[in-house]
């Protein structure tokens, strides 16, 4: 089954880390990333831009509105996601928990839901 492994993290903190500390995080989750791979876990990864680059989209009664940034004030943002195959949600969690990224935040883990389109 394929879940989602979204990375939460408050921005500062990233934005906080010296150069040299950024790039062993970032040497470490591709490192990792490759690790799942090979275990064939990997499904899918990518970072995201910084939230002020974000864009809520709205609709309602057919009318569309947008709103820059994203819809919750928190303290903490969606910074990335690795999509992974596991055999149940524990084994999800456990792959969830080496995630470097989430010594910044946290990692929410969620099925993905599967339709049958046809």
């Amino acid at each position: 089954m394929r879940y989602l492994c979204m990375i939460f993290y408050d921005e500062q903190k990233l934005v906080a880390l010296s150069g040299s500390e950024y790039e062993a995080l970032i040497a470490e989750a591709v490192a990792y990333d490759e690790e799942l791979r090979l275990g064939g876990h990997f499904v899918f990864a990518q970072a995201l831009e910084p939230v002020q680059s974000a864009t809520t989209v709205r609709v309602r009664a057919g009318k569309v509105s947008t709103i820059d940034g994203p819809f919750a004030e928190t303290k903490e943002q969606l910074g990335g996601f690795v999509v992974v195959e596991a055999r149940d949600l524990n084994e999800a969690i456990q792959l969830a928990s080496r995630m470097p990224p989430a010594r910044l935040g946290g990692v929410e883990v969620r099925p993905v839901k599967s339709f049958a389109i046809g």
